[in-house]
């Protein structure tokens, strides 16, 4: 005996339905439809990214041990500013890619 399942009509969702249902109602989506849910689908993702990047760099998260030596490094002189990297390595792919005499 199946579930019982709940109609929501306003979203046309049910509730319990499986990865596999879904999967197969979004293959009945128009390309614009699926390009919506595309986009809504990165933009969930880019959220838990962020609430992830958020947990790992707070205070007691696992990355604090690489803000702490980020900031030693800093502190010691031993870092460049971003911009003057970029210039260095710009300088260097400009380099190599001229011909040798």
């Amino acid at each position: 005996m199946k579930p019982a399942v709940a109609n929501c009509p306003d979203t046309g969702y049910v509730e319990g339905m499986t990865v596999e249902a879904i999967k197969e109602e979004i293959a009945h989506l128009s390309e614009q439809e699926r390009k919506q849910l595309s986009d809504w689908l990165e933009e969930l993702e880019e959220q838990a990214w962020d609430r992830e990047m958020e947990r790992d760099f707070s205070p007691g998260g696992r990355g604090e041990h690489l803000l702490a030596e980020v900031e030693a490094a800093i502190d010691a002189g031993r870092t460049k500013p971003l911009e003057e990297v970029l210039a260095e390595a710009k300088a260097r792919r400009e380099t190599q890619s001229q011909p040798r005499s």
